[in-house]
């Protein structure tokens, strides 16, 4: 028998631990988001989860949260982190379709994958909100060992044109970004001028990439918008592919060379 131990006191303490997970199960419940596991098996794996916002009214996300082999082992290591933006395909609410495309898919075939991918799911009919990215960002911030100093962006497609517009209205919360086929208004990053956004998006650099045989979104639109950055002097490199239709993101997202572009960038503010 180990000094000092008491049998007695083995029913006591089993009681309170059942009740001490029954408290955490429920206010868990209360607050409506996933909770981070405490430490991995050596495994990476990938997990649907949900969080309910609350912005104008209460708002719902479900995304795709995938941690590395190592996560939690060492409690003080913070974590690059990818923000995925599906595109207009894998709309709705099979949260699994959303693993079918970019880095959520990619994570899952290499067992060294270095970053947290937060891959949300936009509901049917809608396009990507950036009050509801902001807020999902805000809260995975805040729940899982995110390195805050590199956190990038990047979406194919629909996905693509939510990169560029939460990038501009944004800048400040992201290392780098990289849209895929897609687009979008230029206007309000010439609008910023030198104010403290103007000043953090033309340090934000970008690596677009489109296919030149695009027949679903014109690569003009991607290249508008890299001409239209590049005169504001952000940093923005731009891949085109010949003969590459719409899914230019395979190409792009089979790369090593984008994820060691990505891991070269961090925050210095």
């Amino acid at each position: 028998m180990l000094q000092g131990y008491d049998p007695s006191m083995l029913m006591t303490n089993t009681l309170g631990a059942v009740a001490l997970l029954f408290c955490l199960a429920f206010s868990s419940s209360l607050l409506g988001c996933g909770s981070a596991p405490a430490k991995y098996d050596g495994q990476p794996r990938q997990t649907p989860e949900v969080c309910t916002l609350e912005l104008a009214s209460p708002t719902t996300v479900h995304f795709q949260l995938f941690l590395p082999r190592d996560y939690g082992i060492d409690p003080a290591r913070r974590w690059p982190t990818i923000l995925f933006l599906h595109g207009a395909g894998e709309r709705g609410d099979d949260i699994e379709i959303v693993k079918v495309h970019g880095p959520p898919k990619v994570a899952l075939t290499r067992a060294d994958f270095p970053f947290i991918v937060v891959s949300p799911q936009c509901p049917s009919g809608e396009t990507w909100s950036n009050d509801v990215l902001n807020g999902l960002l805000d809260h995975v911030l805040d729940t899982w060992a995110v390195d805050k100093q590199r956190v990038y962006l990047t979406g194919l497609s629909m996905g693509g044109y939510g990169s560029w517009s939460l990038a501009q209205e944004s800048p400040e919360r992201f290392a780098a970004v990289v849209p895929i086929c897609g687009g979008g208004s230029p206007i309000q990053a010439r609008l910023y001028g030198d104010s403290p956004k103007g000043k953090a998006l033309r340090a934000l650099p970008f690596w677009a990439f489109h296919g030149e045989a695009d027949n679903m979104v014109d690569p003009g639109e991607s290249l508008r918008m890299v001409e239209a950055f590049r005169a504001i002097n952000c940093e923005v490199k731009y891949t085109t592919y010949p003969g590459v239709g719409h899914d230019s993101w395979v190409k792009a997202y089979d790369d090593d060379a984008l994820y060691d572009w990505l891991l070269s960038h961090a925050r210095t503010d």
